[in-house]
């Protein structure tokens, strides 16, 4: 990851410069320079309008009692779409403008939640409000549940591993033999 980073730090900034000069050469100084600000400008309107709208599809979650993660997701991708706007260069305005389509990402949220399941561990913790605050409604003081567990997936009809069918966690039932 480290590694990554570091030939991320190198590449993207070489490669900001070649195209500055490519198109700085194509275009001239001025009108390059005035490309820049006007999408930064753009950007910022854009991410205001579109992180006020996410603001309010999760106060609209929140207000139905449901886990606002799409909504959460793309407020992080509008996140970076801004830092990547206000970065000058034509590559990452490219990128941050791609943010800002849903579709896409839509996309990358699936891809994401696809590599997760497949790859890596998924942690879920909750932590309950005020008692009354609706289902998720916690004891006075904070205290909330924590659920904390792993799972592995198991074919349709094998049952799972290393116990018979019909036993439960209250099954008293012992082999003889």
């Amino acid at each position: 990851m480290a590694l990554t980073l570091l030939i991320l730090f190198i590449v993207v900034p070489i490669v900001e410069i070649a195209l500055f000069v490519q198109v700085g050469g194509a275009i001239g100084l001025w009108p390059t320079l005035a490309v820049v600000v006007l999408t930064a400008a753009l950007g910022t309107a854009l991410l205001r309008h579109q992180g006020l709208d996410t603001l309010r599809r999760v106060q609209d979650s929140l207000a139905r009692d449901r886990l606002p993660v799409a909504e959460m997701f793309d407020g992080l991708c509008l996140l970076m779409a801004g830092a990547l706007l206000l970065t000058p260069g034509f590559m990452t305005d490219a990128l941050g403008f791609l943010l800002f389509v849903p579709p896409l990402r839509a996309a990358a949220a699936q891809a994401i939640v696809r590599y997760l399941l497949t790859h890596g561990r998924v942690h879920v913790a909750t932590s309950g409000g005020s008692p009354g605050a609706g289902p998720r409604g916690a004891a006075p003081g904070g205290a909330g549940t924590v659920i904390d567990g792993e799972f592995e997936e198991v074919e349709p009809g094998t049952g799972a591993p290393g116990r018979r069918p019909g036993d439960g966690p209250g099954d008293d039932r012992s082999e003889k033999p």
